[in-house]
């Protein structure tokens, strides 16, 4: 049986009826394109090809004399147009000879949903031996698979070899690209070579032969590409960067393949952290609009991002980027530990609209500002999951001083199906724009201490958290929402999974 995209039979059609009969469902009214038969699945078939669908019913032999009235057709089945990203001739070919061979008929290959926001690649085979039969069918599913336009034909990839364990290489020539090539998309591909490399790259170079940019890597790569994006987006406008009101949309959509240690973003745009998932929906042109913070200070861009941690998040951060030669997920869990045992309120202020204004002074562990729900294998419900990728508000969460035992327990909850927030020290709020001026000095955090690496840590200001990247900051930072700024290949998330998940850092 084939599964649709949402994960049901799709059109069975009733045992005995014709196509295209008036007692049929809706969705087989519609106009013939091709019909003949087929082997599927080594039965033989009776297939018609819709302006939407296959369909296709199981050919019975006819009963000997005497036996109960027969049915020429048995049960049918069904597979959309839409699924369907690529079609092959099928042949029998010898080592000698590739390419060429005994014709057997045409092989469909599909998109397939596996489970809950999980896809698959598959395949239809559809056999006949006939040669001018089968070249008509596969002309037609050609002309079917041109006509849906906002599929990609050409990619510009950029591939970070650091991303977690260095293994987005293979990843990618392993996993992405056979997947890409089949659907017949062409591909640049650029190994970045240093930090902020795929950000002067996107700066210079040609984009108008490419439907995207791929970014293959953790959140930290995803980050600077979508960054990139959007600066080339206000240069091309002539937008003046030091007052960005109204910043102009990226031009190309962006695909993230998640390489990294978290992935919080490619999580968040599919639903779960799977490389074939994002890659399918990259091939298939599933695009969503997704809400793009800008974050300035003294009236000057630092950069476009989707969240931010302030205190506690960014201080371990911090730490952990003095501690590069750690494998990635010890040097979180290590840096993590550190920071509760050195763990400081930090004295600011916040305000923010539509909502109002926090105390004009007051103390808080950290703070986080969310403009997508921010999955990942740690917070399977979220860091923000009451918002959406789209719904043009962020999440302010406020963490005040408390003792570092309930602090401890808040950040469990995020492991868990538990409410994260309900605790009396933690405030959430929808925003739109919101300003947080610290008062005080960053303290507390040597950068030549443990023997870590001083290069790697702001020599002054405070250290903030932007997807995953260290921003820093030495006064107020005015943070303000910009609604359906890029396009990100992705898929909408149709629940979220509240299966609990050990936290493995505290």
């Amino acid at each position: 049986m084939l599964l649709g995209k949402r994960g049901n039979r799709v059109g069975a059609l009733e045992e005995g009826a014709p196509f295209g009969c008036p007692q049929l469902p809706e969705a087989v009214a519609e106009r013939v394109l091709l019909r003949g038969i087929f082997e599927i699945q080594r039965e033989s078939c009776d297939v018609v090809l819709g302006e939407r669908a296959l369909r296709w019913r199981r050919i019975q032999p006819e009963l000997p004399a005497g036996g109960s009235k027969c049915h020429q057709l048995g049960s049918g089945e069904s597979l959309e147009l839409e699924d369907i990203f690529s079609v092959k001739l099928k042949r029998r070919c010898s080592v000698k000879q590739p390419g060429k061979g005994t014709l057997l008929g045409i092989t469909l290959f599909i998109c397939l949903k596996e489970q809950l926001n999980k896809l698959k690649d598959s395949t239809l085979d559809l056999i006949n031996l006939s040669e001018d039969h089968c070249d008509i069918w596969f002309r037609e599913f050609k002309k079917i698979l041109e006509g849906f336009s906002s599929r990609p034909k050409a990619l510009k990839i950029l591939l970070n070899p650091q991303s977690h364990r260095k293994e987005s290489v293979q990843v990618y020539y392993e996993k992405v690209e056979p997947l890409l090539k089949l659907a017949g998309i062409k591909t640049d591909v650029t190994i970045t070579e240093y930090e902020g490399h795929a950000l002067s790259l996107l700066d210079e170079c040609e984009l108008q032969g490419f439907d995207g940019v791929v970014c293959v890597g953790g959140d930290g790569s995803a980050s600077e590409a979508a960054h990139a994006l959007l600066l080339r987006a206000q240069k091309n406008a002539g937008v003046e960067m030091d007052c960005l009101l109204t910043p102009v949309g990226a031009q190309l959509p962006l695909g993230l393949i998640p390489a990294g240690s978290t992935n919080v973003l490619a999580h968040s745009l599919c639903g779960i952290s799977h490389v074939v998932t994002a890659t399918m929906h990259i091939i298939m042109g599933h695009i969503q609009t997704v809400d793009v913070c800008t974050f300035s200070s003294a009236g000057k861009l630092l950069r476009f991002g989707f969240s931010a941690m302030f205190g506690f998040g960014g201080r371990t951060l911090a730490l952990a980027e003095k501690y590069r030669w750690m494998s990635p997920s010890r040097r979180r869990d290590f840096a993590v530990l550190k920071a509760l045992a050195k763990l400081q309120p930090e004295d600011c202020k916040i305000s923010f609209l539509p909502a109002g204004s926090l105390c004009n002074v007051d103390i808080f562990l950290n703070i986080s500002i969310m403009a997508i729900p921010c999955l990942c294998s740690v917070a399977p419900r979220g860091f923000a999951p009451d918002t959406r990728l789209n719904n043009g508000s962020m999440a302010l969460i406020a963490v005040r001083n408390t003792t570092r035992p309930e602090f401890v327990k808040h950040l469990k909850r995020y492991s868990s199906i538990k409410n994260q927030f309900n605790f009396p020290f933690v405030e959430t709020y929808t925003i739109e724009e919101v300003k947080i001026h610290p008062r005080g000095k960053s303290n507390g955090y040597n950068q030549q201490e443990e023997g870590g690496d001083p290069a790697t840590v702001p020599e002054s200001g405070f250290p903030w958290n932007v997807d995953g990247d260290l921003m820093e900051a030495a006064s107020e930072v005015h943070i303000r929402l910009h609604p359906r700024l890029i396009r990100l290949y992705g898929g909408s998330l149709e629940e979220m999974n509240d299966s609990k998940v050990a936290c493995n850092c505290i």
